[in-house]
């Protein structure tokens, strides 16, 4: 017994136990972080109920092998229940005897904190900030930086909380947005954003570029002039900086730390730089220590120059923050993405600001706003005779003169490398500008393909999947480094980006703003799937950091922000109406079924009224691909204005046969189809019983089926009895339930099963409940296989009602008032676009004495539904005799069904309680005078409509007592013949339309 259960358990995916006597593994492991909860130890646990039942391990509901394990598999439900045959399984999978690769991973100082760090600072730290303190002052200059980091700390919880919800791969800011808000706003954010990084990249670069060419200039060794010095030595850098990545995420890391070494000595330098007495030098360019006098007189704003307002300051200081997410962008790389992220972003956020908050605050304790950089202005030289005032002088300077001829060429708002005079050795801030530029440079460029590989691989834009291969063990993007490259190479060659700046900025706002709201409307929607770890947001927070984040994009520069939006309605746009085949349980899934589960509840409140009537319809399709004619025509008229629910009800006996999984297909099938439609399935033992409780049962509150729709049944004649029975029964039900009814007939069927059979087509499913159509017209018509055509590429069979109608007409013969459901549904028809062009003609039975006033009476009740009517035709010869031929044709069609009562021996009953479908001569003799005129009407409809699209007709509600067979043939004397759809339609005697406004 143990033998076996050892053999069941290696043979069912995820209970295999590793093989002890395999080939050595050698040294190499696989490095996967602090998560790795599923253990090859636990492999072997059951549980006491079953010892083929495991228990719970991490294991089973690991989607994929991102961390390099062996997917595994739980055993299913059958396995369980039936214990299958152990001959039956096939042979267990042989290991392939390869080592285990070592993954490249980080931790979240390295890979989170520090990579953020560094691509915080950059150039306008060092070159920016102190002119921004100048012009605004050091108390507006605190309300920017904590104005921007008010937008970055609430866009860091938001990122938190979504990368703690659930493991993150790589994509960063595209995977989480996607993946929270769906592809419609996640794939246009990651395109987006992946062009900014690229662009940032070279923005960078550009300045990194600036600075050497200045350098160079200095010691006069210009290569050809200002704009071409900085495309060469642009190039060279970002061709240096992709060897970098192409040599490895290990490298880059190791390339970070020297960056972060770089700009740490840099700005101890220059904190130390501002304790040390100044000399006569630093003096005359404005540092002259700690002074209350200078912290004072920096206080306030003091505008100056074309860029000499808040916003615009502001603008210009907020690229300074936009790097939070690179820590997020590397997910896939790092050891445990769920607890580094959230640590190491704000800690980085946390010591950036400091820095900020540092040298604004020392600038303007240390430096003066002008100074002329002439050591003669020295108030100590004897020979200085000049009155002077303001500042300078009660530091014994005189820089009047500079001041007033706005000549000053020094001092905290002139000089933009003021951080190299404070400090105590200039060298070392040149060195940090330049491990600020190139990290931030490096970081944009590995940070870029990562996003562009991951959007790669979802397949939702054409054209991009190239990009999207991985090569190594760390899976690189290499091509999409070379696009990027390619991108950062082209905007360097311009060699001026300034008008490509604002909107950068733009696109990092955008997706600060829908990270905020994708954490925002995740949590609202109360998804049972939205568990983050990290608890310390407010979704109210993030509502507000969104709001902030587009706010700011249109002060900041307004027609950045118009082109940014346009950008992403039109990717939005495109991914709307492809409509990719994904399923991220995104949080706007989550809102629709809040939003229907509300509304539905809603509506349980409102009472019913006339003025909202709609035709809720359960269809009896089987299944819907075999009669495509059935659904088109349904969902013609229900398509975005009422609920239709296709109904397969599945008998008993013929269950195991049923493939399994054809709901799924079946539901494919539809939205193909573009049908709007529910599809439910039901196991019966008739038709009768199964729709039955389908009209029971379907629908939710007032989402309820009130009509049911069905098939003609082409082969009453020849089927057998009690398949008759039970579909004149399904019939009267609905009646019962006070359903209104509606059965669609058309002269070649509705059944197309044997089209899908013959154009190889594996998609039709055969269900005795609805039996294929066998019986064939003898007499076609011209257009007769214009109605049905096959198209066996998609196995989609195309009917009559896909196709325009042009100006044909709606034939209605309203013989019976039975509310208005006659009207209403052909009057739904013509509002759709292959209808609209049709009129509608109402035929009614009168009398040649009274037609003129009969036409008028229906005339002025028609104007008053306020429905649009071509013609009002009165039938006056419905009682003359039918022409011999169709009354000799109905009772060849009646006679297999009569009773022979001389063989009966008078026991009539008896026999009709046995064969209720049976017609004895009083039946007959009691409904000849509805049947003679019954077929005179078919005569007279064949005469008139012999040019329409549709042809709608009352439906004759049977007796209790009156058989299935007298009703069929009484049913088909009344539609036999007509060459185009014909609809027998009858409401519930419940009016469904009026002229009244309340």
């Amino acid at each position: 017994m143990s033998k076996y259960i050892e053999r069941i358990r290696n043979l069912i995916p995820g209970l295999r136990r590793p093989d002890n006597n395999g080939p050595p593994q050698g040294d190499v492991t696989v490095d996967i972080g602090e998560t790795d909860y599923g253990k090859e130890k636990d492999l072997g646990k059951m549980s006491f109920f079953n010892p083929l039942d495991p228990v719970p391990k991490y294991d089973f509901y690991a989607k994929d092998t991102w961390a390099g394990r062996i997917k595994k598999s739980r055993p299913s439900l059958d396995v369980l229940r039936k214990p299958p045959d152990p001959e039956d399984f096939p042979p267990p999978p042989e290991e392939d005897g390869r080592p285990k690769v070592k993954l490249v991973r980080f931790g979240w100082v390295l890979g989170v904190m520090i990579r953020v760090m560094l691509n915080i600072w950059g150039v306008i730290m060092y070159l920016r900030l102190p002119w921004i303190t100048s012009q605004a002052g050091l108390i507006l200059t605190y309300v920017i930086i904590f104005m921007s980091i008010i937008v970055t700390t609430i866009t860091a919880t938001s990122v938190s909380a979504i990368s703690t919800n659930g493991k993150v791969y790589s994509g960063g800011t595209y995977f989480m947005i996607s993946r929270s808000l769906g592809p419609e706003l996640g794939a246009p954010i990651g395109l987006l954003f992946a062009f900014a990084n690229a662009i940032a990249c070279a923005l960078h670069t550009v300045g990194f570029s600036e600075t050497v060419r200045d350098l160079l200039k200095d010691f006069k060794s210009q290569m050809v002039d200002d704009v071409n010095d900085v495309r060469i030595i642009g190039a060279i850098t970002v061709v240096v900086l992709l060897c970098i990545t192409f040599a490895g995420m290990a490298w880059e890391a190791k390339a970070q730390i020297l960056f972060f070494i770089a700009i740490m000595l840099s700005l101890i330098n220059y904190f130390v730089g501002t304790v040390i007495p100044p000399n006569t030098e630093k003096e005359s360019v404005g540092f002259f220590g700690y002074r209350g006098d200078i912290f004072v007189e920096n206080l306030l704003p003091s505008y100056r120059g074309p860029n000499g307002y808040f916003f615009r300051l502001f603008a210009i200081f907020f690229p300074a923050a936009t790097g939070i997410l690179s820590g997020v962008n590397i997910c896939g790389d790092l050891k445990d993405p769920t607890g580094g992220i959230p640590k190491g972003t704000l800690l980085a956020i946390l010591w950036t600001t400091l820095s900020y908050l540092l040298i604004s605050v020392t600038c303007a304790a240390t430096v003066v706003r002008d100074a002329s950089g002439n050591v003669n202005d020295s108030l100590a030289l004897k020979n200085f005779t000049t009155q002077c005032s303001g500042l300078g002088c009660k530091l014994g300077w005189n820089f009047d003169r500079c001041e007033q001829n706005h000549t000053c060429s020094h001092g905290l708002a002139n000089n933009l490398r003021i951080l190299t005079t404070v400090s105590g050795w200039g060298i070392l801030i040149t060195i940090g500008v330049f491990a600020a530029t190139l990290s931030s440079a490096l970081g944009f460029l590995v940070s870029a393909p990562k996003i562009f590989q991951c959007l790669c691989k979802d397949n939702i834009y054409p054209y991009i999947g190239f990009f999207g291969k991985g090569y190594g063990k760390n899976n690189e993007p290499l091509r999409g480094y070379c696009l990027m490259f390619c991108i950062a190479m082209a905007f360097i060659l311009i060699g001026d980006l300034n008008t490509i700046v604002p909107l950068i900025s733009n696109f990092f706002l955008c997706s600060y703003g829908l990270i905020n709201f994708s954490t925002f409307h995740a949590s609202i929607t109360k998804s049972p799937g939205w568990r983050p770890e990290y608890h310390y947001y407010s979704p109210w927070m993030s509502l507000f950091g969104a709001i902030l984040s587009f706010l700011l994009m249109f002060l900041f520069t307004w027609w950045a922000a118009l082109i940014t939006f346009c950008i992403m309605l039109f990717l939005l746009g495109y991914v709307s109406y492809t409509k990719p085949k994904i399923n991220w349980g995104s949080s706007h899934q989550a809102g629709f079924y809040n939003m229907a589960l509300s509304f539905s509840m809603s509506l349980t409140g409102v009472e019913d009224h006339v003025k909202n009537f709609r035709p809720q319809c359960l269809v009896l399709t089987g299944p819907p691909n075999v009669r495509p004619a059935l659904v088109d025509f349904v969902g013609t008229f229900t398509k975005n204005i009422s609920l239709m629910i296709c109904g397969n009800i599945i008998m008993e006996d013929e269950k195991s046969s049923f493939p399994q999984h054809s709901t799924d297909m079946l539901v494919d099938w539809l939205n193909q189809r573009k049908v709007r439609s529910f599809y439910t399935s039901f196991t019966a033992d008739s038709l009768k019983e199964g729709a039955h409780d389908l009209m029971q049962a379907s629908g939710l509150g007032k989402l309820k089926p009130n009509t049911l729709v069905l098939g003609y049944k082409m082969n009453w004649q020849e089927c057998k009895p009690e398949s008759l029975q039970d579909y004149v029964n399904t019939i009267s039900n609905a009646f019962d339930s006070s359903y209104g009814i509606a059965i669609l007939r058309m002269m070649d069927g509705l059944d197309v099963t044997d089209n899908l059979h013959s154009a190889g087509g594996s998609s039709a499913i055969d269900n005795p409940a609805f039996e294929a159509d066998e019986v064939q017209y003898e007499n076609d018509e011209s257009d007769r296989n214009s109605d049905i055509s096959d198209d066996g590429l998609d196995e989609q069979v195309r009917s009559v009602f896909q196709t325009k109608q042009g100006r044909k007409s709606i034939d209605i013969y309203w013989i019976s008032d039975d509310g208005g459901l006659t009207l209403l549904v052909p009057y739904l028809l013509t509002r759709r676009n292959r209808w609209k062009k049709s009129k509608l003609r109402v035929f009614i039975l009168g009398d040649q004495e009274t037609m003129k006033e009969d036409r008028k009476d229906m005339k002025m009740l028609l104007k008053r539904f306020r429905l649009e009517i071509e013609d009002v035709v009165i039938i006056t010869d419905v009682d003359k005799p039918p022409l011999a031929k169709n009354l000799q044709r109905y009772e060849e069609s009646i006679a297999p069904f009569r009773l022979c009562e001389e063989q009966a021996g008078g026991d009539v009953q008896e026999l009709k309680r046995l064969s209720p479908w049976k017609v004895s001569d009083k039946d007959l003799e009691a409904i000849k005078p509805k049947i003679e005129r019954t077929l005179r009407l078919n005569e007279i409809i064949k005469k008139n409509s012999i040019h329409a699209a549709l042809v709608v007709i009352s439906l004759p509600v049977p007796e209790v007592t009156c058989p299935s067979s007298l009703y069929m043939s009484w049913l088909d004397a009344l539609s036999y013949g007509i060459h185009c759809p014909a609809l027998l339609i009858r409401g519930n005697q419940e009016n469904v339309m009026t002229f009244y406004c309340q």
